[in-house]
């Protein structure tokens, strides 16, 4: 399993930190993931998760059912970044 970040903007952050859709969507993966915010209070959001094979992943990322998960916790695709451990 391996760990990433991933970032992005989203339209209200406190919408998207109780929302229960991206445990759910990453959960059909089998990986894991921890939420954080800007103590600074922007909205840009971050996660560290642990994916168990990344080429579901982009797979997944590309999904209707990944779409409509990001649509329901506001999350603006184009702002998405992921970044892989460094080893």
């Amino acid at each position: 399993m391996a760990t990433y970040v991933i970032t992005h903007e989203v339209e209200d952050v406190d919408r998207w930190i109780s929302s229960p859709k991206r445990a759910e969507a990453f959960g059909t993966l089998g990986a894991t993931v921890r939420e954080f915010r800007d103590p600074e209070g922007s909205s840009k959001v971050a996660i560290v998760a642990e994916i168990p094979d990344f080429d579901a992943f982009q797979e997944f990322i590309k999904s209707d059912e990944a779409a409509e998960a990001m649509k329901h916790d506001g999350v603006n695709p184009d702002t998405i970044l992921v970044f892989e451990e460094g080893k």
